[in-house]
């Protein structure tokens, strides 16, 4: 399920033991015998050793942490490497994991860490780490230290570690590469508006070769990259740490894995803040929740282009939704033909403007940009939405761990037959990003790993979790609303929902809606929760940006890119 966008600079696509108690861990996840290939994937029984391999692990950890001075031996925090791009208030170290936790002695993954030590501010108390994922799977939490600095954070950076790190196979935790980053599409690429069977078939020829040099790079490791893995990851981090239990922030996707973990290791779970929830259940993990999501998206482009609709006065795109439409398909007609600047071309316009489903605050821009294309101006658009060769690595080592984990994590349809069906009938009525997120996970249909695991039955572990804060947009496309009210009903009786109704920007907490970052802050300060569930009123609406303003003006000082 595609929870990732670039956005505020940070580019994962155009497109988180055993410590002082005994470890609880959920039953052990049976393997699916349907994945395609001759893969090294694991056995039936090879749950049952990574739950032991994984319990030993975080036990040494906390063991090195508890007999440190600084309480985090496993973790030798240092100055930040520069590739980094972090300040010096934040200190960076690593992390040695098991590539397969069913052999903890065996072949070891570094995973990059960082963190802002807790200020202490007005004689605040340390409450230990807050460790954050935002998301993807493919996205980098390194930079979640920063948010110190940031306006609202400052009680919290008072009380906890800020601590971010870059899951496996992200970044420089052992990295996952399907493909030279130079062999990506530089732009423009075209694509048809109503698929052919012939390009149906050309993506699926791109979709296999795609899967085959996942295998051919990553080797024996490419069945390792998984959300359970993840969670054990994150389960050594805390411990290495020296935290008991976990207090978390996860996004997007890092809800799910905050959730694989709380059903993992119920007792060592401290507080948990979920922001924009996937849908855990495992009969839409993951092909299902991708049909879902298509639909979220259509919702939410319908709402951009009522929004420009009230504001044509500013742009002069028209005056209903499908005006705003007609001039949408007039500018991708146009690019087809001739692609802005030399580089945008219908794949790329429909990428730009997919983050306008993500995210309200870029819908300034990109109407000015197709105002101003269709007054004869390209380059606005061509500056919002050409691809970016510096990004090129980044965007492909996100693409390759996105698609590792998903198609790890579940069975999904090996025949073609079955993605056509269901997705020509869905483009009926959700056209604008039904096809591309379907050629962007169709390498599941021919993951060439054996033995699948079956999803997580999110909710079944053996006894209940301390109080849980999950937070969504009503309106959220990228993880329908659907999505938190099966997670909340999951992790149990208190858990909390907070709901921004009628607003559906992804990434409700951390700068948008004070309503809801007062909850946040409450919750992780003194673990109160406002009810089972409360409404919060949607954040305001931008403003529209006449082409005479240039740029949309400031924004708000938000989380790291949540994806």
């Amino acid at each position: 399920m595609r929870t990732r966008t670039a956005r505020h600079g940070s580019v994962v696509a155009a497109l988180f033991l055993a410590l002082f108690a005994p470890t609880a861990v959920a039953a052990p996840v049976p393997r699916t015998p349907d994945g395609a290939g001759a893969g090294a994937g694991a056995g039936a029984g090879a749950s049952d050793a990574e739950s032991a391999g994984a319990a030993l692990v975080a036990r040494r950890a906390a063991l090195a942490a508890a007999a440190s001075p600084d309480g985090a031996a496993g973790l030798d925090f240092r100055t930040c490497p520069a590739v980094e791009d972090l300040p010096a208030n934040v200190r960076c170290a690593t992390l040695r994991v098991p590539l397969d936790y069913a052999r903890p002695d065996g072949p070891q993954i570094s995973l990059t860490v960082s963190r802002a030590a807790a200020t202490g501010a007005r004689g605040a108390a340390r409450q230990g780490a807050l460790v954050q994922n935002p998301g993807g799977p493919g996205a980098s939490g390194m930079s979640f230290p920063l948010v110190a600095g940031l306006p609202g954070w400052e009680r919290i950076a008072a009380a906890y570690d800020l601590v971010g790190y870059a899951p496996r196979g992200v970044g420089r935790s052992a990295p996952l590469s399907c493909r030279d980053p130079a062999a990506r599409p530089k732009g423009p690429t075209q694509e048809p508006a109503r698929p052919s069977p012939a390009y149906k078939m050309q993506r699926l020829t791109q979709a296999r070769e795609y899967a085959r040099g996942c295998a051919r790079r990553a080797g024996a490791a490419l069945p390792h990259y998984t959300t359970l893995n993840n969670a054990r990851d994150l389960h050594v981090l805390r411990a290495a740490l020296g935290e008991e239990k976990l207090t978390f922030m996860g996004a997007s996707y890092g809800t799910y894995l905050a959730a694989v973990y709380a059903t993992l290791y119920p007792r060592h779970v401290r507080r948990m803040v979920l922001d924009s929830a996937v849908d855990p259940d495992p009969r839409r993990v993951w092909y299902r929740n991708n049909l879902d999501q298509s639909r979220g998206f259509e919702a939410r482009w319908h709402d951009f282009r009522a929004w420009v609709a009230r504001h044509h006065a500013t742009y002069g795109l028209g005056t209903t939704p499908a005006a705003v439409q007609a001039g949408y398909e007039r500018v991708r007609d146009a690019v087809a033909r001739t692609p802005a600047g030399g580089t945008v071309g219908t794949g790329e316009l429909r990428a730009a403007l997919l983050q306008a489903a993500y995210y309200d605050d870029v819908w300034p821009d990109r109407a000015a940009a197709l105002a101003a294309f269709l007054r004869g101006d390209p380059s606005v658009l061509a500056a919002q939405a050409a691809p970016d060769p510096a990004a090129a690595a980044e965007a492909e080592n996100a693409t390759a761990v996105y698609t590792a984990v998903l198609c790890n994590d579940a069975p999904w349809p090996s025949d073609w037959q079955t993605w056509d069906r269901d997705n020509t009938e869905l483009a009926r009525t959700a056209p604008f990003e039904t096809w591309a997120n379907a050629f962007l996970n169709l390498p599941c249909a021919s993951w060439p790993v054996r033995g699948r695991q079956a999803p997580v039955p999110v909710g079944s572990q053996p006894e209940p979790l301390p109080r849980t804060l999950v937070v969504a947009a009503e309106r959220d496309g990228a993880t329908p609303y659907p999505g938190a009210l099966e997670l909340q009903r999951r992790l149990g009786t208190r858990a909390s929902l907070v709901t921004e109704t009628g607003a559906g920007s992804h990434g409700v907490a951390g700068g948008r809606n004070g309503c809801v970052d007062r909850h946040v802050e409450r919750y992780l300060l003194t673990g109160a929760t406002p009810g089972w569930r409360v409404r919060c009123a949607p954040h305001p609406e931008p403003a529209p940006v006449s082409l005479d303003d240039g740029a949309a003006g400031a924004r708000r000082a938000l989380l790291p890119p949540v994806v």
